[in-house]
Order: structure tokens, then sequence, then C-alpha cells
């Protein structure tokens, strides 16, 4: 036995931790034509292949997904995941689920969690985005077996409201970003929407540049609404006035994705007279709780 388990051994001296033989996460948008026509589907924001994983991955973590829905048909969506969030990027319908059913309409957001599996049906032509922590399982090599939060749902009107009233406040401060963290009761001692996810539903107000901040958190960010010229800058740097040095434009356009890589500064500008909203998705409830989010803002 101890001449078998000793063929598995392998060593490494202990600088070479500092270069693991891993890609980096890439900076890759995912447009709104992939859910704009055909038939209903789920629509996987596939990078498996850049990031070497053997199952579909947007990030290590997380995989991140459109639902294109035809009006009067629906769709059954099942993942071995601890949490699961969706926003409603057009149309309206509602979702059965184990625990009652959700009525949606653009801009509303509801997370769930593990679960036997949800349906989804659409009163006119809608979008979902869907995102999961089951890559996360896969790579542990695990299967959810309690749910961790309760299911909580998010109206576009709740969500406005809340921005709207820290507005003034935040802009007048110069705050990093304008927006509102969500949150669920469960995960209330790490700010965050689920135990191991994060969102945040901010505003980029027109003819304003936030700064850039970094964290090592991967965001899948989804562009709810945007004029023209709305984009983010995203580059490993900045330079002594705060400045990204030679940064990635990452462009927004409405109900599109983009990957934001971890600890990469990021900024976001809006050029345009039309308020932009954003909403990311990261993994940063897990690194919230294992105190290695490492949230930084430029000066």
């Amino acid at each position: 036995m101890n001449e078998t388990w000793a063929q598995e051994v392998v060593s490494w001296e202990y600088s070479s931790a500092a270069t693991p033989d891993l890609n980096e996460v890439p900076i890759q948008p995912f447009p709104a034509s992939l859910h704009k026509h055909g038939e209903t589907r789920v629509i996987a924001l596939d990078l498996s292949k850049e990031l070497e994983t053997p199952y579909l991955a947007t990030s290590p973590n997380l995989l991140a997904n459109y639902i294109r829905i035809n009006p009067g048909e629906n769709i059954h969506t099942h993942v071995e995941a601890t949490s699961e969030i969706f926003f409603v990027m057009r149309g309206s319908g509602y979702t059965e689920t184990e625990t009652g059913t959700i009525q949606w309409k653009e801009g509303d957001s509801f997370t769930l969690p593990c679960n036997k599996g949800v349906t989804h049906h659409a009163h006119e032509d809608s979008a979902l985005y869907w995102t999961h922590d089951g890559p996360l399982l896969e790579h542990m090599g695990v299967v959810p077996n309690k749910a961790m939060f309760k299911p909580a749902f998010y109206s576009k009107k709740y969500m406005l409201d809340e921005v709207e009233r820290i507005r003034e406040v935040a802009m007048t401060e110069n705050r990093n970003r304008v927006g509102i963290i969500l949150g669920n009761h469960a995960s209330a001692k790490s700010k965050t929407v689920t135990h191991t996810m994060w969102t945040l539903f901010n505003l980029l107000p027109k003819q304003q540049m936030q700064k850039p901040h970094r964290h090592q958190s991967v965001a899948l960010d989804l562009a709810v609404s945007a004029g023209e010229n709305t984009y983010t800058l995203i580059g490993k740097k900045v330079d002594a006035d705060g400045h990204i040095i030679n940064p990635v434009k990452a462009m927004w356009e409405k109900n599109t994705v983009f990957v934001t890589p971890p600890g990469w500064w990021h900024s976001h500008h809006n050029e345009s007279d039309t308020d932009a909203y954003v909403f990311p998705v990261q993994d940063a409830g897990l690194h919230t709780y294992m105190r290695t989010l490492d949230i930084q803002f430029v000066h």
C-alpha cells in the first residue's frame, strides 16, 4: 500500500507557489446578440477553455448564463449549486419553485438557494441573466444538501428607490460607487446576497466617472442600461495620479456582460447624457468570509 500511495507524490520548491500553472481570468465581453434571437434555451457564458476547467465556467467559482424564453414558452433549469442569482434583462413572466411562484418583469432580480430545479415561463419575449456557484462545487467535488438562505426577491422599484435614496449623499461625498449591495438576512454579517456570492446595483450618473478600485473577486458585470460612450477601463496597475496604466476598454451595451479579472483596477465612465446602471455578480461572498477580498480604492 505504501508503494502505491508513493506513486502519487510530487513536490515543488517553496518559491514556485508564486507562479502556479494557472491561466489568468480573461477580460471577456458577451454581447446581447447571443440572447436576442432563436429558440428558448440557456446560453452559457463559457470560458472553460481559457480557464482549463473540465466543466462550464465563466470564472473559477461561477458560471454566468443568458436564458432566452420565447413568448408563451417555458424552460426548466437545474444545477448543483448553493446560490443562484437571476436578473430580468427584458420581458415578463414567472418562475415556479419548490417554495412558491415568483412573478417577474424587466429590471427585477431574485435569488435561490440549492433546489431541485425551477421552471421559468415567459408572457412575452424574455431574457434572464443567471449566475450560480456550480463551478466552485465542481472544483471541490461536492453537492449541496442544505439551503443556506431563504429565497429573496428584489423588485426594480425597490432597487431604484434605494439608489435614489443614497444618490445625493454619495455624489456630494464623491464616493467610489453610487449603488446598493443587495443582501439577505442569512448573510447580514458579511453584507452579501448569499454566503458565496455578492452583487451590487450601481448607478453611473450621466457625464460622470467613478474612480478605480480593485478586489480579489472576479466580477461578471451586466450592463443593465447605458447611453453611448459608457465604458469600463480595466488594467493591472495605476500610476501615481491614480490613472489606470494601459487599460482595456469594455463598452457598456444594454443587456451585455463583461468579465473583470481579480486584482485588476477598474473605473467606470459615462460620457453620455443618460444615467447608466450596472449589475456586477461576484464570488465576493466567499472572499469576504475568508477575509481575502482586499478591496482597495485610489485616492
